[in-house]
């Protein structure tokens, strides 16, 4: 048993390592990525947004104050016009979901009944009432007679069970019993 506590607390020792060697690798890449994150929000604000130079005199500052008033202006109108088109594509998703909605509902299907149906119905209903073909099962089977054994009489004469019982007990109805048996 000792063995196997050793083996076991090894096992969970490589385990916690392993687990610890993950967190590692998974600490420096997010440092990585942050990193990357970084460089390309500074390249795209280097690209997109140049170094502001401040002029020094009042008509330059009001030139500079009229051109960012347009970009934001120009800014404005494109998120606007990607709004109209979102919402406009948003109420189409709506339409289209609600739309497969409906149909699915139209669509549903009932519970099935059971039916009860001749063979011969059947054929008609499959094959049309062009094809006559005759499924009359009964037709083909035999007709017995039923012959009346003298048991079956017999049981049919008894009758009640509690009269029959009646005419037994007692000793006028061992002798009965008996001479019946003689004969």
């Amino acid at each position: 048993s000792s063995f196997l506590q050793k083996k076991r607390r090894a096992a969970t020792a490589r385990r916690q390592h392993l687990k610890s060697a993950m967190l590692q690798l998974a600490a420096t890449e997010i440092e990585k990525e942050a990193a990357a994150k970084e460089v390309e929000k500074q390249n795209y604000l280097a690209e997109h947004c140049p170094p502001l130079s401040l002029p020094g005199s009042m008509q330059e500052l009001q030139e500079l104050c009229k051109k960012l008033h347009a970009k934001i202006e120009s800014v404005d109108e494109e998120r606007y016009d990607t709004e109209v088109k979102l919402q406009k594509t948003n109420k189409e998703l709506e339409d289209l979901s609600q739309k497969l909605f409906d149909l699915r509902g139209k669509f549903k299907r009932p519970p099935l009944r059971r039916v009860r149906m001749s063979a011969d119905a059947m054929l008609r209903a499959l094959l049309g009432s062009k094809h006559k073909v005759c499924m009359d099962l009964r037709a083909n089977l035999k007709q017995v007679k039923k012959e009346d054994t003298e048991k079956e009489k017999d049981l049919r004469d008894v009758g009640d069970w509690r009269k029959n019982i009646e005419e037994k007990s007692g000793m006028e109805g061992r002798k009965k019993m008996f001479e019946a048996g003689e004969s």
